[in-house]
């Protein structure tokens, strides 16, 4: 297994120990001090659970090597999953929001000191799992193991509206501000739509890759310079290129001289390959298309 993989299994087998760890933890202290906001946290952590699991399963498939059946590799597996991942996040969203909604329905409860804590430690803790995830998996090109940082990140935000709310439910209570303990319910709304809107995301760009959307302008204009430093090179028909997962495809057809051999020709498609793959090591097929070229 290569370093990279190593660390990307290590950061999802640490991000599932960490959604186990705090799920319990927030269902137990919500139950057990009735916060309603940190309960709601539990059971969004609680389908982290399974949205964790399915990024591990996908990300295992996606470096498989390519077989008979999947003659591209299984790189689309980790899109899948982060796809997975994307409709866990919306429908916590909408869990957040009818509840946060529903609070207001009805008398506040009284605010708990360790529910208090309990919601600024998640806090933090999602934060250091976020910036480590999200190193690993930018290093790595894991969309599986970004989703699931981006996951994290929408638990801090759940996390910090748990604060908000309680820290804000504190303060009516010294101050015997009634409205301000229907804190935790406004603050719940507005995570539910920041989340909503990050799962909503996450799936579009699951989606464009599944529909084989074309890698950025920027990415094409940097193999078409690599391509073009060949001297041979008279021209660029076309050039495409997709993402298929954690790695990209490229495909262009180019011209060259027609009374070049056919080895000569090979050895420029060689050439272009090689270029492409040492300068973007995201790359893992270059298919070159020769077309002949002749003086007008």
């Amino acid at each position: 297994m290569s370093s990279n993989n190593k660390s990307s299994v290590w950061a999802i087998w640490l991000s599932l120990i960490s959604n186990i760890v705090l799920t319990f933890m927030k269902i137990i202290i919500g139950l057990v001090f009735q916060s309603e906001v940190l309960l709601a946290d539990g059971v969004h952590n609680a389908g982290d659970i399974i949205a964790t699991v399915a990024a591990l399963s996908a990300m295992r498939i996606s470096k498989l090597p390519a077989d008979e059946d999947h003659p591209y590799g299984h790189g689309k597996a980790e899109v899948l999953g982060s796809g997975f991942v994307a409709f866990i996040l919306v429908l916590a969203a909408l869990y957040i929001g009818y509840h946060a909604t529903a609070a207001f329905f009805h008398e506040p409860l009284a605010p708990s000191y360790i529910a208090f804590f309990a919601a600024i430690l998640s806090a933090i803790w999602k934060y250091a799992l976020y910036v480590y995830t999200i190193r690993i998996g930018k290093e790595t090109n894991s969309k599986g193991l970004i989703a699931t940082a981006k996951d994290h990140l929408a638990d801090v935000y759940a996390s910090l509206a748990a604060v908000i709310g309680i820290g804000l439910a504190f303060i009516g209570n010294v101050y015997n501000v009634h409205w301000l303990s229907y804190g935790d319910a406004a603050a719940g709304i507005i995570v539910s739509l920041l989340v909503l809107r990050l799962g909503i995301e996450m799936a579009k760009e699951s989606f464009d890759i599944l529909m084989e959307k074309t890698v950025d302008q920027q990415r094409l204009t940097e193999y078409t310079q690599l391509i073009q430093a060949i001297p041979q090179v008279k021209r660029i028909d076309r050039i495409r290129a997709r993402e298929h997962g954690h790695y990209i495809l490229v495909d262009a057809r180019v011209s060259i001289p027609g009374e070049l051999t056919v080895q000569q020709g090979h050895d420029i498609s060689r050439a272009i390959k090689q270029s492409i793959k040492n300068e973007h090591h995201d790359v893992d097929e270059v298919l070159i298309h020769l077309n002949p070229w002749y003086k007008e």
